[in-house]
């Protein structure tokens, strides 16, 4: 089937549903179902804890993998709304975002996706329901109503596919059921924030019910923009304001078959994301001194959250999708079960960006569809057949996924590029020599004395717009079985064969002809004259003047690449898969073994690259490459594990030790002149992992915590580049050696109809470098983040009121450091949300 008509046969699959008469229910006075009353009143034991880390229904304690399992109550009391929020609940998670939302990328024990680029695919995969979102980015909306949410640590390849190399983040959101149920809730805080919604539940007859959410955020931004001359007129980022609406349809006509419909639209207009300074380097006297301001902040103070920026950094986001699951319990293999999913998902972002963070105006994007678009579009299928016996659990599956990626580039010259890079340039250059020999006078005409050109006319204008697509096509089988060897041995066994096959066409051109760089290739004798006539000593000249032309020809201003139009191809076929054996010493105590051989895609670099001999391996220079393909990454991953049950049933005690050793781990890295992935030999992470959940004696008293120790860090074999020189033996990038998050949560009542709720969660991180390069500068000290909240309510949970504040403690941190691009000396960084605070009412009918 097409994926065009994709949308609409689910459309339609829904509108032929049977009308039948909606059928009016009693509703018990609490609000819940007869069942729920049931539950709420038994004394509930964490030992039976049920998930689907193997994508069958298994309790907690019984699967050998290290897996977080978050509640919906968990995750409503430490204020979660997406998955980014998931990290403080869970060591070993790091989350943050770059320049956009949209880049967004997820880590566990140190390992995650390097770098900002699409073409680079994800090593943690975040599942929806069911449904893979393509990239980290993609899966970070409001979730909505949430059942619970697993983080599965390691490799998750058998069973969940590629690119979960690291792990996986699997979100189950609410279900329809068969109880007439309204929701609400609004929320006000701080920063002006206001956020509404609400849902309805509803039976439509004894065998189909729906369900319906609804959501609208609002927040003024974190950070004072200062936009010197403009056109600007933002004067806030990192802003919210997005809509959100999601429908389930159940449909049960037999009890032997199930069939959810899902559907969900998603749209975010905010303003994301401004750096703020946290060196000030020697360049920023030049940028002062374009703008009308400071240009970027006069002193490097960056939690006092001001940023400087001329340029929009407006982002429109719209995510929306469809999927159908199919659950039939057959007459088969002894009431085997047949299970499909197919899900059709389009996703697109539109983001502006001043690329030189400041008020002076060098280098931009415009945030328009046809020069700053990144777009998904997504059809998959999936068919899993499992059943069991008494001695044998299997399951064997088919996967399916069509991708189509589509990414609109571009730049755009500003009038201070061109003062601000002659005077850069030939203060770097004069900087060679004794103080005095260069005649720095008059410093920002040189490249206007360097190419013949007249001032303001050497770079401006749209200086590159390039188009990208990819199709990408993905069939896999997979099988994943469990032999029950004894009454205390389970064997588990999977496999996986996956084939993967891409294609991308790259058309590049440079609107304003790249008049700059042009000239500069052809007549670099006028470079030499221009230093001459400025004193430069005439030994020095001739390695001067390959500078002068390599910085006249930056990716966006280099000739070279316009009118190219390319095309790549390649496919792989790999094989991944599990061995596992556990061992239950009795109720109480289950110790596994496992090894598991993981893979992520390789790809294309959706960039401009340029090296010295047109190869993606060559230094930094100016020959444009057409290859731009990386190869695939593997890990193979070894635990030693434990699960432990204590106390009736309300102490879980888990730990495991990892050894994880990836080769060509992807390494997204800036080399001065363009962004390239490298192949980087050898990352081995290894620790232990630890969580404990507690139900204490005291009703109402429960804990969820967990500590993880990893040591991440690349092999030491050298790597050719310079600005990679320091990875070699040591730790990777956002890979702490500690994390260890902890939970406190109590319920009691006040009276027979009024209860109350406190929580309290943080979560520690020791010391971590936030650059791919490994800069000094980008190292994030250790920090602690903490979560609270308290409420009164209901008893019968008819209304609660809450207070909430996030970030309790207002700590200051970074998500990421970077080099202030074109200012050397200069590094920036993209920060932590500070403390926020407010009230909740919600209500329940």
């Amino acid at each position: 089937m097409s994926r065009k008509l994709m949308p609409y046969a689910i459309a339609v699959a829904l509108a032929s549903s049977p009308a039948i008469e909606v059928r009016a229910q009693e509703v018990p006075r609490s609000g819940l179902s007869a069942e729920q009353e049931v539950e709420d009143k038994e004394a509930k034991t964490l030992a039976g804890l049920v998930v689907t880390a193997q994508k069958r229904e298994e309790a907690l304690q019984d699967v050998p993998i290290m897996v977080t399992a978050l509640s919906d109550q968990i995750i409503r009391d430490t204020g979660v709304r997406d998955v980014k929020d998931v990290q403080v609940l869970v060591p070993g998670l790091t989350v943050s975002s770059t320049q956009s939302e949209v880049q967004t990328v997820a880590r566990i024990r140190g390992i995650g996706t390097v770098g900002d680029n699409a073409g680079l695919e994800s090593s943690v995969g975040v599942v929806i329901d069911g449904i893979y979102r393509p990239r980290n980015g993609v899966g970070f909306g409001d979730l909505g109503e949430i059942e619970r949410i697993e983080v599965l640590k390691g490799p998750q390849g058998t069973v969940f596919g590629k690119n979960t190399s690291a792990g996986v983040i699997n979100v189950i959101t609410k279900r329809p059921h068969y109880i007439t149920q309204v929701e609400g809730e609004i929320t006000a805080g701080n920063y002006n924030a206001l956020g509404v919604s609400g849902s309805l539940n509803m039976p439509v007859s004894d065998m189909a019910a729906f369900r319906v959410y609804a959501a609208k955020r609002k927040r003024d931004g974190y950070l004072d923009v200062h936009t010197g001359a403009g056109p600007r007129t933002e004067h806030e980022d990192t802003d919210q304001n997005f809509h959100s609406l999601r429908g389930q349809f159940l449909l049960e006509p037999t009890d032997n078959l199930d069939i959810t419909f899902i559907g969900d639209f998603t749209s975010r207009e905010e303003n994301c994301c401004a750096g703020v300074t946290t060196v000030r380097g020697p360049t920023a006297a030049i940028i002062d001194a374009l703008a009308t301001d400071s240009g970027v902040a006069p002193v490097a103070d960056p939690f006092a959250r001001e940023a400087w920026s001329n340029r929009s950094t407006e982002q429109d986001i719209k995510d929306k999708g469809v999927a159908m699951q199919v659950d039939w319990i057959t007459p088969w293999f002894g009431g085997a079960e047949l299970t499909s999913i197919t899900g059709w998902r389009d996703w697109e972002a539109i983001n502006g960006l001043d690329f030189d963070f400041s008020s002076a105006d060098l280098l931009y994007r415009e945030a328009n569809p046809d020069e700053s678009l990144t777009a998904f579009e997504t059809l998959s299928q999936e068919f899993r057949f499992t059943g069991s016996t008494d001695k044998v659990d299997w399951m064997v599956g088919l996967f399916y996924s069509d991708e189509d990626l589509t990414r609109h580039d571009s730049y755009r010259i500003g009038a201070g590029y061109e003062p601000y890079l002659s005077t850069a340039v030939l203060g770097q250059l004069a900087a060679r020599l004794p103080p005095g020999v260069v005649n720095m006078a008059n410093a920002a005409a040189f490249y206007s004395q360097a190419t013949g050109r007249p001032f303001g006319t050497v770079f401006a204008g749209l200086g590159a717009d390039d188009d990208y697509e990819q199709n990408a096509k993905s069939t896999a089988i997979f099988t994943n079985n469990t032999w029950h060897a004894t009454d205390a041995l389970d064997l588990t066994l999977g496999l996986r064969y996956t084939r993967e096959e891409k294609t991308l066409d790259s058309v590049y051109s440079n609107p304003n002809g790249s008049p700059g760089c042009s000239a500069l290739l052809t007549n670099p004798t006028r470079a030499a004259q221009a230093l001459a006539a400025r004193g430069a000593p005439a030994a020095a000249i001739p390695a001067m003047v390959p500078q002068v032309v390599a910085f006249g020809c930056l990716p966006w201003a280099n000739v070279r690449h316009n009118g190219r139009d390319t095309h790549q191809e390649r496919e792989e076929k790999e094989w991944s898969g599990t061995l596992k054996a556990a061992y239950r010493f009795n109720e109480q105590v289950m110790v596994y073994a496992s090894g598991a051989r993981g893979y992520k895609a390789g790809g294309f670099n959706l960039d401009r690259v340029q090296s010295s001999d047109g190869l993606s391996s060559g230094t930094a220079g100016i020959v444009p490459v057409n290859d731009t393909s990386f190869p695939a990454e593997f890990v193979d991953s070894y635990e030693l594990g434990t699960k432990t049950t204590w106390a009736d049933g309300n102490l879980l005690l888990n730990a495991t030790l990892f050894h994880q050793e990836y080769s060509d781990f992807q390494l997204n890295s800036f080399l001065g002149t363009s962004f390239v992935v490298r192949s980087i030999p050898e990352l081995i992470s290894k620790g232990i992992d630890t969580e404990v959940l507690y139900q204490t004696r005291l009703e109402g008293l429960s804990l969820q915590g967990g500590v993880v120790y990893a040591d991440t860090r690349y092999g030491d074999d050298p790597l050719p580049d310079a600005d990679l020189a320091r990875l070699p033996g040591s730790r990777a990038s956002f890979a702490p050696y500690w994390s260890a998050t902890a939970s406190v949560t109590y319920e009691w009542d006040f009276t027979d109809t009024l209860m109350g709720r406190f929580n309290i969660g943080g979560k520690y991180m020791s010391d971590y470098n936030t650059g791919s390069d490994l800069d000094p500068e980008k190292l994030q000290d250790a920090y602690t983040v903490v979560n609270a909240r308290v409420g009164i309510g209901a008893s019968n949970r008819r209304w609660s009121v809450e207070a909430w504040a996030l970030n309790l403690t207002d700590e200051d941190y970074m998500q990421v450091g970077f080099d202030a691009p074109l200012q050397t000396g200069s590094w920036n960084a993209f920060l932590g949300a500070p403390r926020t605070y407010g009230m909740t009412l919600r209500v329940l009918y």
